[in-house]
């Protein structure tokens, strides 16, 4: 199994969440966070004034996935999400372990 880690700009949420259900992805879990990359922030106009921004807005995905399936679900988010423009995320994949489902005690591949 691979947990798939996204952070994708926030408009872009909507679009990647049915992309992943057309995929087969059938439960994610979605946080909204403030980072920066590259960018290292941006500075921003507000009531004549400016202003830092040193976080940015960004939507984290988590999907735990087969493992057969991460190549394919980390294509379609990339192509999903991508503006082409500075900020547009990043995607990590990562071993799982382990996996329960605590209602049914169902492990492994079955608890997805």
């Amino acid at each position: 199994m691979k947990l798939i880690i996204a952070t994708i700009k926030p408009f872009k949420l909507e679009e990647v969440r049915e992309a992943l259900t057309e995929a087969g992805v059938r439960g994610m879990m979605v946080t909204e966070i403030k980072g920066f990359g590259s960018q290292s922030g941006h500075t921003e106009i507000y009531r004549g004034a400016e202003y830092a921004v040193n976080f940015v807005p960004k939507v984290k995905i988590e999907i735990v996935v087969a493992a057969a399936m991460a190549d394919q679900i980390v294509e379609t988010i990339t192509k999903t999400a991508q503006t082409g423009k500075i900020g547009d995320g990043k995607i990590f994949v990562l071993d799982v372990q382990q996996a329960v489902r605590v209602r049914t005690g169902e492990t492994n591949e079955d608890a997805l």
